[in-house]
């Protein structure tokens, strides 16, 4: 156990393994943003990218990088880290390895919103900020029906499961009612994709993380680790439960919400990114860092495979990630039914 104190009486305790994982999904992310600038219909070198992120490299390079490749990479990035950072505090809040944005609603009640906003007409500037006001008060809804009471992590995910599934069909009925291009556009954007991704789709989410992740890791990252033995046992080791849970919930809520709303409601990497941090760290708790950097990592992987696995088209990256996600997750229970966990 590596603790390092900082200033204000503050600590923060790290495994060397956890540490090592982090570390080294935060340089797989950087290193695979690197090739992925590179690549496309105008290939760049892995060093003339790197030439032009510390202000050299001529300018055609220079305009395709920075106009062009960097601000889809950063979105992939920020929203990478923030889905896998959120999904790790769900599944922590919940004691269920289940439990994540995509079960418990989130990310539904985010397209909800995004698809209010398309039936009446809204611009794309008003369907991202509906997104993260429709997330955001699914993140309220769920505290109220299960949250205020104290209750256990189980009866969250079943208020969950039944929100997401009220608000599947609303999608679907929204989804007839909207114009016939702005009902693709609505499609394609519920699917999750980082296409025509700028600076102003990544700044709010770089902000949310700036703010929250010192937050999170340095005030609740601890209460998080106790309350997976339970609220009893945390609240006779000092947890004050209900205030933890809520804070820790609207953070994590928060950050879907502006995770969708900058690349649409990207399917299981907020499922998977926790579960492989919690496999390659063996380590108790719930591994936020890793889960926030493998997070990362995944999405800027998927994109890529997105852009080029299908020649002459570009997928949507939400697709891949529904398919990666969804057959990790089967293996997952194919392996705990078979007694090899």
């Amino acid at each position: 156990m590596i603790v390092l104190r900082l200033p204000g009486g503050l600590s923060l305790r790290l495994h060397p393994r956890a540490l090592v994982v982090g570390s080294a999904g935060v340089l797989l992310a950087l290193t695979l943003g690197v090739f992925a600038i590179g690549a496309g219909d105008y290939p760049i070198a892995a060093r003339d990218v790197l030439r032009v992120l510390v202000g050299g490299g001529n300018p055609a390079d220079r305009f395709i990088v920075t106009e062009l490749r960097l601000p889809r990479l950063v979105t992939a990035l920020a929203v990478g880290a923030a889905l896998g950072l959120a999904g790790a505090v769900f599944q922590s809040l919940t004691r269920n390895p289940l439990g994540s944005p995509d079960v418990l609603g989130v990310t539904s009640g985010a397209a909800t919103g995004a698809l209010v906003v398309v039936v009446a007409g809204g611009s794309s500037v008003a369907l991202a900020g509906a997104a993260a006001v429709g997330g955001t008060l699914t993140g309220a809804l769920l505290y109220a029906l299960a949250g205020r009471s104290g209750v256990g992590g189980h009866r969250l995910v079943l208020v969950g499961i039944g929100v997401t599934a009220i608000l599947t069909g609303v999608n679907g009925w929204l989804l007839t009612r909207a114009p016939l291009m702005d009902a693709a556009r609505a499609t394609l954007w519920i699917t999750g994709s980082l296409d025509g991704r700028g600076w102003a789709n990544a700044l709010p989410v770089l902000g949310a993380l700036a703010v929250l992740v010192p937050v999170v890791l340095l005030a609740r990252a601890p209460a998080l680790r106790l309350l997976e033995m339970g609220d009893d046992s945390a609240a006779a080791l000092g947890v004050p439960v209900r205030r933890v849970r809520a804070a820790a919930l609207g953070t994590a809520v928060l950050l879907v919400s502006l995770a969708a709303a900058a690349a649409g409601p990207v399917s299981f990497l907020a499922l998977t990114a926790p579960h492989l941090a919690r496999r390659l760290t063996r380590a108790p708790g719930p591994n936020l860092l890793p889960a926030a950097a493998l997070g990362a990592a995944l999405l800027v992987a998927a994109d890529q495979l997105a852009q080029h696995a299908v020649a002459g088209h570009q997928l949507p990256v939400g697709v891949v990630t529904g398919v990666l996600g969804g057959g990790y997750l089967a293996w997952l229970l194919a392996g705990e039914r078979g007694g090899r966990r």
